[in-house]
């Protein structure tokens, strides 16, 4: 059984995001429903509108930044209750019984994750449809509470951005005594940036845009790079204990990895699109780990945002109605948004399906 709400998404690679009916299940026992509030625009999301991945099925409704309010829970859920405010990241389910699921690692679960969107949906057939809609039923169980003190449609980019940088900060034990370096600003370096400052890190950005020093220090960032200045890198060769690599843009691996100390670790978060060359001296000469992360468990995304709501830190964002998604989208392309699209989900109840 299901219900006929309101989304909106694309049909093909080449068309534009429109509004399109879409089916969401009824309850099951450990399912709630959440009106959503708002949803954030990731990079991601471009990628699969537009086919870029090679993976996509159409329809297809983006969206895995999700913020809403609880409406109905099943007779079974005893983590939430109607009224809660409530997030939902990048998986709405996993195998459960693989070794990284049993450690709260579901992000790498072996039988792979259920995607908030494109990815087969075990209970209606198709595919799992995103944020970009009126409402989404989802188990209790990979679902976020949602700091009360937060801006909310702040905090929406945190279930991807926030938790795609807390996690390698948190697995490379970043704080107090470590000098870190956060290398792009964008969606996921600006909130690396406030994150590693909050864990009490000294923070060092690198950036290839003099026009952004002013806006990283007021980030939190203690020193800025210029990476396109050899004598500035030089400078600073071998002095991080740790670095974020934020960018998805072609860039030099090798000359980010001269920055780490020996025993330093760079950890890549950006998606290049080509293959990353590495030069094997670049690590031999200082045993350095090159390695790479994605997002973060259930467990471990819940304490991103109980340290958020802590600390008082969510994204920066620009808020959109739901009409403008295919000119933001066109912006996402130039860089031209600081630094996260939010979209206010009730500019989608005016619209006539």
């Amino acid at each position: 059984m299901s219900t006929t709400i309101k989304a909106f998404g694309t049909e093909a690679s080449d068309a534009p995001l429109k509004q399109l009916p879409i089916e969401r299940r009824n309850l099951t026992p450990h399912d709630v429903q959440i009106e959503i509030l708002y949803c954030g625009v990731c990079h991601s999301d471009l990628h699969q509108a537009r086919g870029e991945w090679h993976n996509t099925v159409y329809p297809c409704v983006p969206g895995h930044e999700i913020v809403g309010r609880i409406t109905a829970v099943g007779d079974h859920v005893t983590k939430f209750k109607v009224g809660d405010l409530a997030g939902v990241g990048c998986m709405v389910d996993s195998c459960r019984e693989c070794e990284s699921c049993k450690e709260g690692l579901e992000q790498y679960c072996e039988n792979g994750i259920e995607g908030t969107y494109n990815s087969p949906d075990k209970y209606l057939g198709g595919v799992t449809y995103g944020g970009y809609s009126e409402k989404v039923v989802v188990d209790e169980n990979y679902v976020l509470h949602v700091p009360e003190n937060l801006d909310l449609a702040a905090v929406a980019p945190l279930l991807c951005a926030g938790i795609t940088t807390y996690s390698p900060l948190r697995h490379w034990n970043v704080g107090p005594g470590k000098k870190v370096g956060i290398a792009g600003i964008g969606g996921l370096g600006h909130m690396g940036v406030k994150l590693a400052k909050a864990m009490g890190a000294h923070v060092v950005v690198i950036t290839t845009s003099p026009s952004k020093i002013e806006d990283a220090k007021r980030l939190g960032a203690d020193e800025v790079i210029i990476s396109k200045d050899p004598e500035q890198m030089q400078k600073h060769r071998g002095t991080l204990d740790f670095l974020l690599d934020c960018i998805s843009a072609e860039h030099d691996i090798n000359t980010y990895i001269s920055l780490v100390k020996r025993d330093g670790a760079l950890a890549l978060v950006g998606a290049p699109e080509n293959p990353v060359p590495i030069a094997a001296f670049s690590l031999i000469m200082g045993r350095k780990s090159f390695a790479g992360s994605a997002i973060g468990g259930i467990a471990e995304t819940q304490e991103m945002l109980d340290f958020c709501g802590q600390h008082n830190i969510t994204s920066d964002i620009e808020l959109i109605n739901i009409d403008y998604i295919n000119e933001a989208y066109e912006r996402l392309l130039k860089g031209d948004v600081k630094y996260r699209f939010v979209i206010d989900m009730a500019s989608l109840k005016n619209l006539i399906i």
